[in-house]
């Protein structure tokens, strides 16, 4: 089990064309695509990295989305480290063997709780 790096970052934001100007126009960033998932309730655009990650801008589809509750509670920011991992089930069991309260376990998307990460949302994401 090895934290790899880091995967990408997510930011919220209220407005996804105000946070899309942001970090293309005024940050000099390439924006690479964009996408809607009404399932999670986002609107999100994707900005890629040299390194080979990606910097993910999300923007709530209603107040009530996930991401909607986020921006109330905590304000536009981070809202997700999504660090890879050599070996996902290794990485949970030795999570869970620590301690750490993890989302979504068994699932490919497993998140640590922000409560066991200091107020960070952290998804492992398996990279080989």
């Amino acid at each position: 089990m090895a934290i790899t790096g880091v995967d990408h970052v997510v930011v919220r934001v209220k407005d996804i064309d105000e946070g899309i100007s942001t970090y293309r126009d005024k940050l000099g960033m390439e924006l690479e695509r964009t996408a809607e998932s009404a399932a999670i309730g986002i609107k999100q655009a994707f900005f890629p990295l040299a390194d080979g990650g990606f910097l993910e801008v999300v923007a709530p589809l209603s107040a009530d989305s996930p991401v909607g509750k986020a921006i109330d509670r905590n304000g536009e920011g981070i809202h997700t480290v999504a660090l890879a991992v050599d070996d996902l089930d290794a990485t949970v069991k030795a999570m869970q063997e620590g301690g750490a309260q993890l989302i979504g376990v068994g699932s490919p998307q497993v998140f640590v709780h922000p409560k066991s990460a200091h107020g960070v949302l952290i998804q492992l994401t398996e990279k080989s």
